[in-house]
């Protein structure tokens, strides 16, 4: 059996997936992926992310407000995200953020409902889940004020943001997950920014159903094609997959601890 790693990142209630999750779950487990976090990007969306996680033993979930989506959304609060985490399997806040490149127009909101997530994610003490384009320097600046306010853990969600906000993340102590984009040929730039980072800091994940890595780039990503990623990882590092694999199974359990510890 390949060794195990988790998908830290997916979108099982998407469409793309509708009618086939029980083959696509069967898929990951075996390409060695033993769990994945769904997440809801509305949180109106939330009780059928959360139906998804219920009815199979592999999959955790998140929510929180995409940025993108927060002029379309109400805003959310800290008590709401708060209810949420009472589920045994909700095990992170977000995706939240902040994107400048399609959604600048609501940059104010953003921050705004970033601010909320981030007093949630502490009062939860459940990592945060970041999304981050074309905003690094807002990005380290309020990722960095919140934690001045209190500390909280985080993970830099499909990261292929610039060196500096990567640096800035690492300083407080947060996680850069990589995506199937670290795995494309033109990437070298961005595994630099992996290389450079301490193994212990390190996740999988597939964004799925976007950015698939090669050899299914430019088709439909499931997350057992976060192997694909993760053999990337491994060149990266200089590990053979094993041992990659098991660093950041070790590095999931840490910052996802709630997950570790669910007993089904």
């Amino acid at each position: 059996m390949p060794a195990e790693i988790t998908d830290s990142h997916c979108h099982l209630d998407f469409p793309d997936f509708e009618g086939e999750l029980p083959d696509v779950i069967a898929r990951a487990a075996e390409a060695g992926v033993t769990r994945m976090v769904t997440i809801c990007t509305r949180l109106r969306n939330a009780p059928q992310v959360q139906a998804i996680a219920e009815a199979h033993a592999p999959v955790f979930f998140a929510a929180g407000t995409h940025p993108m989506s927060v002029a379309e959304e109400p805003m959310a609060s800290v008590d709401e995200l708060v209810a949420l985490a009472e589920h045994p399997k909700f095990v992170g806040i977000g995706e939240t953020g902040l994107d400048y490149h399609y959604t600048a127009e609501s940059a104010e909101a953003q921050q705004q409902s970033l601010r909320i997530h981030i007093d949630a994610a502490r009062e939860t003490g459940l990592p945060l889940i970041i999304h981050a384009r074309a905003a690094d320097d807002d990005m380290a600046a309020i990722l960095r004020e919140g934690y001045e306010a209190g500390p909280y853990s985080c993970v830099m969600h499909c990261f292929s943001s610039s060196a500096a906000l990567g640096r800035a993340a690492l300083d407080l102590g947060f996680y850069l997950s990589m995506s199937g984009i670290a795995a494309f040929p033109k990437s070298q730039e961005l595994r630099d920014i992996f290389a450079s980072a301490p193994l212990e800091r390190i996740l999988v994940e597939t964004d799925s159903p976007y950015l698939a890595p090669p050899p299914h780039r430019g088709k439909r990503n499931e997350p057992g094609y976060s192997a694909h990623t993760a053999r990337v990882g491994a060149e990266v590092f200089g590990l053979p997959y094993e041992d990659f694999a098991a660093a950041t199974q070790a590095n999931f359990d840490r910052l996802f601890a709630k997950a570790a510890g669910w007993q089904p």
